[in-house]
């Protein structure tokens, strides 16, 4: 599925609207959360090249979308009482609703400044590098090397 073109300005002009709104209400945490993430987006823009500052600004997008939901569902009963706080939280509640579409979004010009996501840790805790990449090179068997003396017609050692 093919994403839309949509420029990261756009992106950040939309978020910043709307997180600007939502802090009429809704000030302290919410507003150094947001206003945090989308000076990172600044710098993806000021940087087209750099996978860093794309990929820090999706990974702040990403955790806003989980604080904004607690940091809502904790004061709105509290702060909700007149028509500017319904209008707040209303822009507050529909910047969350975009930020996972955002995501998608910054996700893929991640990818198209060459960023991948990290190698995922199995068990133990190590990563695997899965490669399309085989070697043709037999040295990995043990009994490779006694292989070619068989083939020469020499007797191979033999094991006790």
């Amino acid at each position: 599925m093919e994403l839309p073109a949509v420029n990261l300005k756009v992106i950040l002009l939309v978020h910043w609207l709307l997180t600007t709104w939502g802090c009429l209400l809704f000030s302290g945490s919410y507003a150094w959360s947001n206003f945090t993430v989308l000076a990172l987006g600044v710098w993806a823009v000021a940087q087209p090249d750099s996978v860093d500052a794309i990929g820090m600004f999706l990974g702040g997008l990403v955790a806003t979308v989980f604080l904004d939901i607690i940091y809502i569902s904790i004061f709105y009963r509290i702060l909700v009482t007149g028509d500017t706080g319904r209008f707040s939280a209303g822009m507050a509640i529909l910047s969350l609703l975009l930020k996972p579409f955002s995501c998608c979004l910054v996700y893929h010009m991640h990818r198209e400044r060459g960023g991948e996501l990290p190698a995922r840790p199995d068990f133990f805790g190590s990563t695997r590098e899965h490669s399309a990449y085989q070697t043709i090179d037999s040295s990995d068997s043990p009994a490779a090397p006694f292989a070619s003396l068989e083939d020469k017609g020499q007797a191979a050692p033999r094991g006790y």
